[in-house]
This record gives structure tokens, C-alpha cells and sequence, in this order.
């Protein structure tokens, strides 16, 4: 027992030093002047603006980014944990994508200018507060999500809330599968005083999502079926964040979908930043041509 309270107290010890240690203004969002200087130089140039759903019915505003003409097909990229719009700032300054199509890229509720260190930890309402932006194209075209880590399942939440409105899922190193939520020991003390307070915001938020997300997916768990859009999962083998037992839960669970699996050897959880061609790839894909099942490597 005494050994037990020792180790403990040792943990609380080390987690006190490396909360304590980290800077208050850490961020995981761009600046707006380093977002200004990005663009600075480029033909095209996003506009940024906030949509909110019928206020009173749990929806939040959503503060978002925007690119390309709205009469072509919406790509709207949803962020995992934590995160900002900006994850796929790369993706706005690729000009064979917004000549093909508007890209959208929000900030989830909590996150960037989305009502910051404000938690949402439904992935329903997330799912409806981000709903508006699946209208703002005139494309007769139906929105193709883009969803990376917890950005995954907000995706597939969508497809399955709102099937009349969303055309297609690319799903990227997603959180998806409820049995490999594994509970760390360490969360459920960044809930409490004093640690919770020593927290930069956004690991806060993060934290605050993660903590019910089990209990989400387990929710969403029998709607897998009702989702018949194309769907493309991109998931690395060598992803202990999100492992890639997700994919193989995608796989069993899209049995109404034309599936296309992507199964990346030595890849990690950040596929948005090592291997951005795979996702760019996969859009043009859904844009221009239909799918099949099939599992590739690349």
C-alpha cells in the first residue's frame, strides 16, 4: 500500500513539474500575421468568417476559412485534437484544388476562434454547429469531409446526421473505433484543480473531448451501416495515437459504402503534414471519378 501511494505521489509530482513547465501562450493556431504572410504572395487568398445554426437548439458559431468559388463542390477539412482550420493551410494554396473545388476549413467548436477553451464535448453538437458550412456551395454537388484523428469521427457524424448533405468521407488516421479509446490515467487528473487551471488552453479542450469520446463513438457505433457515401480511410501502420485497428474497424463497419483503404507502412498519426500528396490524391479522386472497394499501400 505504502509503495502504491509512493509511486502515486510521484506521478502527481511529475505531472505538477511538466504542467508548471509549460508556457501559457503555447498555441497550435497560426497567428493571423503569419496566416497574412503565408497568402502574402499568392494569387488567391482565403476569406474568414463565422456561421452558426439556428441559435438555441446547442449549436455554437464556428469561425471558418474559405477558398475557391462557391458554385464548384465543397471540400470541408475538420481538425483532430487539438487543432485549428490552419492544419491544412497547405491545402488552401494548392491551386489544383480550389480550381476544383470551394475548400472549407472550420475551427471545432473550442478551438481557434471557435469560442476558445469553451469545450464541446458531444460530437453530435459539433457535428450540427459545423452543418451550416455544408450549405455554402451552389454546386448541385454534395460537400466531400475531410477528417483528420478526432476530426474522423465529427466527420462520419455528419454523414450519418445528415445524409442528404454530405457526398463523400475521406477519413484520415481517424479515432473511430470505441474499443481502442484506451483511458490514460493521466487525463482524468487534468479535470481538477489545480492542474486543469495550469493547462494551456487548447491541451485543455483536447483534454475535455478525449476524456467522453469512448462513450461517442460507442453511441455512433450501429449508424456505420446506415452510411452509403464513398469513403477513403488513409491510416498509417505505425500510429500509436490512433492505431491502425481503426482502419480495420472503418472496414467492418462501412458495409453499405464503397470503401477505398489505404494502409501506409512506417507512417505515423500526422499524415496532414508527412504525406499531404495522399490526401490531395484522395480528393481529386472523389471529385472526379467514382469508387470501388479496395485496400492499397502506397
Amino acid at each position: 500500500m505504502g509503495s502504491s501511494r509512493f509511486r502515486w505521489r510521484m506521478l502527481l509530482l511529475i505531472l505538477f513539474l511538466l504542467i508548471a513547465l509549460i508556457p501559457r501562450f503555447v498555441s497550435v493556431r497560426m497567428s493571423d500575421p503569419n496566416v497574412a504572410d503565408h497568402f502574402a504572395s499568392r494569387p488567391v487568398k482565403p476569406t474568414f468568417a463565422m456561421i452558426q445554426a439556428v441559435p438555441g437548439n446547442g449549436t455554437r458559431p464556428v469561425h471558418y476559412a474559405r477558398i475557391g468559388r462557391d458554385t464548384l463542390p465543397t471540400v470541408l477539412f475538420i481538425h483532430g485534437s487539438p487543432g485549428s482550420w490552419d492544419a491544412f493551410i497547405s491545402f488552401f494554396a494548392d491551386s489544383s484544388l480550389y480550381t476544383r473545388a470551394q475548400l472549407i476549413s472550420a475551427d471545432r467548436p473550442g478551438f481557434g476562434k471557435s469560442g476558445l477553451g469553451k469545450p464541446e464535448r458531444s460530437l453530435a453538437v459539433q457535428a450540427a454547429s459545423l452543418a451550416p458550412l455544408l450549405r455554402l456551395s451552389r454546386s448541385v454537388r454534395k460537400p466531400i469531409l475531410v477528417g483528420h484523428s478526432l476530426g474522423g469521427p465529427v466527420a462520419a457524424r455528419m454523414a450519418m446526421d445528415y445524409p442528404n448533405d454530405v457526398g463523400g468521407l475521406i477519413l484520415v488516421a481517424p479515432s473511430i473505433d470505441p474499443d481502442l479509446e484506451e483511458k490514460e490515467w493521466y487525463r482524468p487528473i487534468g479535470t481538477v484543480f489545480p492542474f486543469r487551471q495550469w493547462l494551456p488552453t487548447e491541451l485543455d479542450v483536447s483534454n475535455q473531448e478525449i476524456l467522453p469520446l469512448r462513450g461517442e463513438l460507442e453511441t455512433m457505433r450501429p449508424r456505420w451501416a446506415t452510411i452509403r457515401v464513398p469513403v477513403t480511410v488513409i491510416q498509417g501502420e505505425d500510429a500509436p495515437l490512433v492505431p491502425a485497428g481503426n482502419a480495420a474497424f472503418a472496414q467492418r463497419m462501412l458495409v453499405n459504402a464503397p470503401v477505398t483503404m489505404q494502409l501506409i507502412p512506417k507512417m505515423n498519426h500526422f499524415i496532414p503534414w508527412s504525406r499531404p500528396d495522399l490526401i490531395h490524391d484522395a480528393i481529386l479522386d472523389q471529385l472526379t471519378s467514382g469508387q470501388s472497394t479496395h485496400v492499397s499501400t502506397k
